[in-house]
């Protein structure tokens, strides 16, 4: 037994998975925001759904009951963070950490979707 994976592994996707309790509020809240597109939905009512935009890939999965973690749950990493904490403001969304720069090399903030679930959004500092 060994206690890394072989060197010889190739890692495909890896996409972050939003527990919601609202799916068409979900929807509307992350094609509104970030202009990300559907590309797969699953379910009648919809219980999964996948949205895409450039690289970025994010997963939906009703959970009537969802209670939101107490942590950041994915991160974001951008080219505007501006852009984006401008979106976040507007939409009147909760910012849990204040956008600011970091000494690991981020321009970073937090925030709460529509559902509590907590986003770390990041853009490397120039």
């Amino acid at each position: 037994m060994t206690d890394s994976v072989s060197s010889g592994l190739r890692f495909g996707r890896i996409a972050a998975m939003l527990p919601v309790a609202d799916m068409a509020r979900a929807c509307d809240f992350y094609i509104g925001a970030f202009d990300l597109r559907k590309t797969f939905e699953n379910g009648n009512p919809v219980g999964f759904m996948i949205l895409k935009r450039d690289a970025a890939e994010l997963h939906l999965t009703l959970q009537p009951g969802h209670k939101p973690a107490p942590f950041n749950v994915a991160h974001m990493q951008v080219d505007d963070i501006d852009a984006v904490h401008a979106v976040v403001r507007a939409r009147g969304l909760r910012i849990v950490k204040g956008l600011r720069d970091k000494d690991y090399g981020l321009r970073a903030f937090v925030f709460e979707d529509p559902d509590g679930n907590r986003i770390d959004v990041g853009e490397p500092l120039k």
